[in-house]
């Protein structure tokens, strides 16, 4: 009966410089004993422990950076052995869909990320609800180095974010778990318990069960083998298009085969509903240890709650009692702009932008990247995905390897003389086009924001307009899409969007 979970088969990254856990099936009351070795079969590391409830955990003490080390359990007569195994440092990429989108259909494909057999990916299987299938689908998941054979499938933000980390750090493996699924709501990746401490989280469950309307199982399934169907074959198409023409955009996609009309049935089996996947994908992997967490989310959740800063930090906290750290490195991208071919400004993704600057700025050991001057017209999946792992790279340069990596400037206070409003900043900014300051708008006591001029100064920003005699507040870039907003520091990141 003595299973380790494949997490730790051939090829595994073992997180440095932490407490590892092992962990998997044994009969309970068993002993188990865990042993990792060096390349030269010295002795690293063993405990023993006792399984119960048909599972076991051990937990080794921390070690070094390495490779070529043998990890051994042993149970009741029962050995199993896994070689290749390096230890370095292990991240977990999660999110929606440009988390999800692979390196073969980025911009720039699967040129971008060369052979390393010391960066490795584990991708969690992508299944809905626990069942033997999905269990056996974890079983049969193992780590793969990247190369040629491999690279395509992987997620194309943690690829250029890997192949960045190992450049700088080039004795330190790098394993990045991929755990993700396009479409998904922040409270796909809560346990129940913990969206129903949130008045927002019940309000999405009994949303969710009324868009269920008491559907069965047999009926979901029914409606979802139509629907995958469809995806299906839409999706041969987009390979076969894609692959004669290279970097084509979803605006040429569209146009050569017809609109995707994405609109997945709701029922119990549903990777959409609130606390599916925390069960189905994300338990599976826990309680790894872990450096860092890269989440990459927030689109299906636009318009849909005022309070995604509250359901994000309940899920940063969710997610760190999980893999048992407090203070577990928590890296994220926040909206870049976007909407939709022939669409009117909805004015939700800067609510939402500003909700997840807010997670950063209350929410410890946490961090955030600025995508304002990315993002595709008519797109919601830009292709250009370089750009967001080198910034998380540079972010984790700073959090997770404690050097000075560059980050967006921001705005950090205001103050008031006269009709002009101050904004101070974290960092000196220009325009990036040599044009006057774009998107910036100032209101009064009435509220009412109108158009409003910029000058930048020494790590200051100073807005007025002849329209408000006395300013109340200040914005920028609040808009769901434009291509003018051209603030930027002197290392080209983008100025971060504010509401003062």
């Amino acid at each position: 009966m003595l299973e380790t979970a494949s997490l730790f088969g051939d090829g595994a990254v073992l997180c440095r410089e932490r407490e590892i856990r092992i962990f998997g099936r044994a009969e309970s009351g068993k002993t188990v004993t865990v042993r990792l070795q060096d390349s030269r079969g010295s002795l690293l590391a063993e405990e023993s422990g006792t399984a119960r409830e048909d599972r076991f955990e051990i937990t080794l003490p921390p070690q070094r950076a390495q490779t070529g080390c043998t990890l051994t359990v042993l149970s009741d007569g029962e050995r199993i052995t896994a070689s290749d195994i390096a230890v370095g440092d292990v991240f977990l990429a999660g999110g929606q869909s440009n988390m999800e989108l692979e390196l073969r259909n980025s911009l720039g494909g699967t040129d971008q990320v060369p052979d390393d057999p010391l960066l490795r990916f584990f991708n969690v299987p992508r299944r809905a609800f626990v069942c033997e299938e999905q269990r056996r689908a974890v079983r049969e998941t193992r780590w793969q180095p990247v190369n040629r054979e491999t690279a395509g499938t992987n997620s194309a933000v943690a690829s250029v974010f890997g192949k960045i980390i190992r450049e700088k750090h080039p004795e330190i493996p790098v394993g990045i778990i991929g755990c993700y699924w396009g479409g998904t709501s922040v409270t796909c990746w809560m346990d129940r318990e913990t969206l129903e401490t949130l008045s927002e989280g019940i309000r999405y469950e009994r949303e969710y069960e009324r868009r269920c309307a008491g559907k069965s199982m047999e009926q979901y399934l029914a409606e979802e083998a139509v629907f995958q169907r469809y995806t299906e074959d839409w999706n041969r198409k987009a390979d076969a298009y894609r692959a004669e023409h290279p970097g084509a955009s979803w605006e040429a996609l569209e146009e050569a085969l017809g609109k995707f009309i994405w609109n997945p049935p709701a029922g119990p089996g549903s990777p959409y509903r609130p606390a599916g996947l925390a069960e189905s994908m994300l338990r599976e992997i826990t309680p790894a240890s872990l450096t860092a967490v890269l989440y990459y989310q927030g689109e299906e959740d636009a318009g849909l709650t005022d309070q995604y800063d509250v359901l994000m930090a309940a899920m940063i906290r969710y997610w760190r009692r999980l893999f048992r750290n407090a203070e577990l490195p928590f890296l994220f991208v926040q909206l870049p702009m976007w909407i939709d071919r022939g669409a009117e400004d909805t004015f939700t993704w800067p609510r939402t932008r500003l909700a997840q600057a807010a997670v950063r700025d209350s929410v410890r050991n946490t961090g955030m990247i600025c995508l304002l001057d990315e993002g595709e017209y008519g797109n919601i999946h830009p292709v250009n995905k370089r750009p967001v792992g080198e910034r998380l790279a540079e972010l984790a340069e700073k959090m997770v390897f404690g050097g000075a990596g560059e980050e967006s400037p921001r705005a950090v206070g205001r103050f008031v003389r006269g009709s002009v409003m101050t904004v101070l900043l974290s960092a000196d900014v220009r325009t990036k086009d040599g044009k006057a300051p774009g998107l910036l708008e100032i209101a009064g006591e009435d509220g009412r924001y109108v158009p409003a001029e910029g000058e930048t100064a020494e790590k200051a920003l100073r807005i007025h307009s002849a329209q408000v005699e006395h300013p109340v507040s200040a914005r920028y870039a609040w808009t769901d899409w434009s291509d003018r907003a051209n603030l930027a520091g002197e290392n080209g990141l983008p100025l971060e969007p504010f509401a003062l």
